[in-house]
C-alpha cells in the first residue's frame, strides 16, 4: 500500500436516502417491545444457526480473553490464521489462508455484516478500525468460496459479525491501555436498546512509536449505527464509520543491517496517510417461507505518500470510492424429514480512482455484475447430512488510462464463472466427515494491470479446489482436520525475474497449494483450556521451466496454539505461542538463493483480574523478544523487520 498526507474530506452521508425510505417502509409494522434473537450470517449469506460446513468460529468470549487488540490479531491469535506484519505501522497484518505470500490480500474475501471489505488495489484489508468490543463472532471458511463471495476467494473467506440488538436498556465499555514503543490505545462504546430501536456508537484513538525508527503510527475511528426491528418479520439498519491513520514508512533493510540494528531505518523523510469513511446500509424482510435482504455501501478512500530520493520529496495520492448493492432471496421448505434452503442474489460493485502524482496519472473504473445460486438439502437426525450445491457468473468491465505509464489504455470486458459442490455427513456420533470441490477465480486489480507483462490485461486467476476434512467431538474436546488442494491457472503474481530483472506483474505457469490443516481445542480441566492449529502447505509451481519449485514466501508450517485459564472469580489469564517455519526469500523463484527466511516462534500472553465493573491485566507479545521478519524481497534483503518485546497494561470499565 502506498502512502501521502491528504487533506481531510465530510463525513459521507451517500445512502442515507435509501436508510431513511426503508425505516419509514417499516416502522408502520411496530410492535412496542419485539426484538430479534440473536442469529448469525453464515455460508448462505442469510441468518441461520448453523456455521459453514468446516469453519472455524471465534466467539465474543474467546476475544475477550485473549485480550487482543483488534480482529486482525483475533483472526492470527485465537484462529491460527498466519499474517505478515503490516509495511505500514498499522496493526492490519497481512492475513494469509492457503498459502498465497505476498498475494495472501488479494485472495482472501473480507466481510463485515454482510459488506465486502476488499480493495481493487494491491492492499490488505483494513480491520483495525472496526470496534473489537462490537464482535459478537468471526467465521473462517478456507478453501474456494467464489461462488457465494465472489472475486479473490480461492483461500477463503472471513466474516465478522457484529452484536445485534439484545433488549433495553444502556450498556458501555470504557477502555484505556499503554505500552512499551509510546504505545497508547483508547477505546469507548456505548449501546442502548428502545423497544424495537438499537443505537452504538463506538471511539478509539491508537498511537504507537512502533519497533522501529521513523515508524510512528496514529489512528482514530469512529463507528456508529442504528438497528429498528419489527416482530419476527425483519429488520434495517444503518451504519456509518470513519478512520484517519498517518504512518512513517521505515523501509527495509539487508541482512547486514538488520542483524547489526533491526531497529534503524534507511528512510528516515517518508510518510502517509489513510483516510477512509463508509456507509452501509441493510434490510431484512420475511414474507412466509421467502426471506429477502440487501445491502448498501458506499466507501471513499483517501490514501497517498511522500518518498524522499537523495532529499527529493516525491509525493502521490489517489481517491478511490466503491459503492456495492447486494440484493438477494432464500427459500426454505420441509419436504419431510428434509429441509431445503434455496439462496440467489446478485452483486453489483462500482470503483473509481484518481490519481495525482508526479509518476502516474491512473485513473481507472471498474463496474462488476454478479448473480448466484446456491440449493442446499439437509436431512435430520440421526446423520444430519448436508448437501449443497451452487454456481456464480460474473462479468467486470475495466477503463484505465495513465498517459505517464508504458501500458496500453484499458477498456475490457472480463467474465468468469464459478461453482461448488459440498457436503458433509454424520457418520457416528459426534463424528462428521465433509467434502467441498469446485473452481473459485480472482481478477488483475488496477495495480496489477497498471504495471504488467501482457500486452492487454492480466487473465482471469482460476483454481480447481478439493477439500476432504472429519470433525469429531463436542464443546469440551472437539478437533478438525482437513486435506486441501488448489490447482491454480494463470495465477496473478508478481514475477521478479522478468523485465529484465526489474519485475513485473503477469500470469504464472501453472501452481497448486496442498496440504493439510488440522485445529482442536480441549477443556483440560473445569477452568483450563487448550487449543491449536496446525498448517501445512505445499506451495510450488507444477509446469513450466519452474516446475517443482516452491513458491517465495509460503512457510511449509504454521502451528499456534494456545492455553486459557478461566477459574470464575474474577481472574484470567491467556498464553499462546506460534512457530512459523522458513520460507523462500521474495526474489527466489529459481529456488538458487543460498539462504531462507529463518523461522521463529513468538510467544504472547495476558493476566487480568477483575473488581466489580472494572478489569485490570497486563500483557505481553513476543515475550521471548524473537528478532524476526516474515517480508523479504529478495535474497538476504529487503526485509522489513517484525516487532520486538512489547509490555502492556490496560484498565477496562463495563457499565
Amino acid at each position: 500500500m502506498t502512502f501521502a498526507a491528504p487533506a481531510r474530506r465530510a463525513p459521507l452521508v451517500v445512502a442515507c436516502a435509501f436508510a431513511v425510505s426503508t425505516f419509514a417502509t417499516l416502522a408502520v409494522n411496530a410492535t412496542a417491545q419485539e426484538t430479534l434473537a440473536p442469529v448469525v450470517v453464515t455460508a448462505s449469506r442469510f441468518p441461520a444457526t448453523a456455521t459453514p460446513i468446516g469453519a472455524t468460529v471465534i466467539t465474543a468470549d474467546q476475544i475477550r480473553t485473549s485480550g487482543v487488540a483488534d480482529v486482525n490479531a483475533a483472526i492470527r491469535k485465537i484462529g491460527g490464521v498466519f499474517g505478515r506484519q503490516s509495511l505500514d505501522g498499522s496493526p492490519d497484518f497481512s492475513l494469509d489462508l492457503r498459502g498465497f505470500g505476498t498475494n495472501s490480500a488479494q485472495n482472501v474475501v473480507v466481510m463485515v455484516d454482510g459488506v465486502r471489505l476488499n480493495e481493487n488495489e494491491l492492499a490488505s484489508t483494513v480491520l483495525s478500525s472496526i470496534p473489537v468490543d462490537t464482535v459478537e463472532r468471526i467465521e473462517i471458511t478456507r478453501g474456494g468460496s467464489s461462488v457465494l463471495y465472489g472475486d479473490g476467494a480461492t483461500g477463503g473467506v472471513i466474516q465478522i459479525f457484529t452484536r445485534r440488538p439484545q433488549g433495553s436498556g444502556t450498556r458501555g465499555t470504557l477502555f484505556v491501555e499503554g505500552g512499551r514503543f509510546d504505545a497508547l490505545d483508547l477505546r469507548a462504546s456505548i449501546a442502548h436498546g428502545a423497544g424495537p430501536w438499537s443505537f452504538d456508537a463506538a471511539v478509539a484513538d491508537r498511537r504507537t512509536d512502533n519497533y522501529r525508527d521513523n515508524n510512528k503510527y496514529e489512528q482514530t475511528s469512529f463507528s456508529g449505527g442504528v438497528q429498528y426491528a419489527y416482530g419476527s418479520n425483519g429488520r434495517a439498519g444503518l451504519r456509518f464509520e470513519s478512520s484517519r491513520s498517518d504512518s512513517r514508512l521505515p523501509g527495509s533493510l539487508n541482512e547486514a543491517q538488520f542483524q547489526a540494528n533491526p531497529t534503524q531505518s534507511n528512510t528516515p523523510d517518508d510518510f502517509g496517510s489513510l483516510d477512509t469513511d463508509r456507509v452501509s446500509a441493510f434490510v431484512e424482510h420475511r414474507i412466509g417461507a421467502i426471506e429477502l435482504a440487501a445491502e448498501l455501501s458506499h466507501r471513499e478512500r483517501d490514501v497517498g505518500s511522500t518518498y524522499v530520493f537523495s532529499g527529493f520529496p516525491s509525493a502521490s495520492r489517489y481517491q478511490a470510492d466503491q459503492t456495492q448493492f447486494s440484493p438477494r432471496l432464500r427459500h426454505t421448505a420441509t419436504l419431510g424429514d428434509k429441509r431445503n434452503e434455496f439462496v440467489t442474489g446478485i452483486d453489483l460493485t462500482r470503483w473509481d480512482r484518481q490519481v495525482t502524482s508526479s509518476f502516474s496519472a491512473g485513473d481507472a473504473k471498474q463496474e462488476s455484475k454478479a448473480i448466484y445460486v446456491r440449493d442446499e438439502l439437509t436431512w435430520n437426525a440421526p446423520h444430519n447430512a448436508r448437501l449443497a450445491v451452487g454456481a456464480r457468473h460474473e462479468r467486470f468491465d475495466k477503463d484505465y488510462t495513465d498517459p505517464l505509464a508504458f501500458v496500453e489504455p484499458e477498456d475490457t470486458e472480463q467474465s468468469v464463472n464459478a461453482f461448488t459442490v459440498e457436503g458433509s455427513f454424520d457418520v457416528a456420533r459426534e463424528v462428521t466427515v465433509f467434502a467441498k470441490a469446485g473452481r473459485s477465480y480472482r481478477i488483475a486489480n488496477i495495480d496489477e494491470n497498471s504495471y504488467r507483462s501482457s500486452p492487454g490485461v492480466l487473465a482471469p486467476q482460476t483454481s480447481r479446489d478439493l477439500e476432504l476434512g472429519v470433525a469429531f467431538g463436542n464443546d469440551a474436546h472437539k478437533a478438525t482436520a482437513r486435506v486441501f488442494r488448489h490447482r491454480l491457472t494463470n495465477e496473478i503474481f508478481f514475477d521478479p525475474t522478468l523485465a529484465g530483472g526489474f519485475g513485473i506483474n503477469t500470469n504464472l505457469d501453472p501452481t497448486r497449494r496442498q496440504g493439510v490443516e488440522v485445529e482442536g481445542n480441549a477443556l483440560l480441566a473445569n477452568n483450563l483450556r487448550l487449543t491449536g492449529a496446525w498448517q501445512y502447505v505445499q506451495s510450488e509451481f507444477r509446469d513450466g521451466p519452474n516446475a517443482g519449485r516452491e513458491m517465495v514466501l509460503v512457510p511449509k508450517h504454521v502451528v499456534t496454539t494456545r492455553l486459557a485459564w478461566t477459574p470464575g472469580n474474577g481472574q484470567t489469564a491467556d498464553v499462546g505461542a506460534q512457530w512459523v517455519a522458513s520460507q523462500r526469500f521474495g526474489s527466489d523463484f529459481a529456488n538458487s538463493c543460498d539462504a531462507r527466511v529463518p523461522s521463529y516462534t513468538t510467544v504472547d500472553a495476558r493476566y487480568a483480574r477483575r473488581f466489580g465493573p472494572w478489569e485490570a491485566s497486563v500483557s505481553g507479545l513476543n515475550l521471548l523478544d524473537r528478532q524476526h521478519y516474515s517480508y523479504a524481497f529478495s535474497c538476504r534483503a529487503g526485509i522489513y523487520p517484525s516487532d520486538g518485546r512489547q509490555l502492556k497494561v490496560s484498565l477496562r470499565y463495563d457499565f
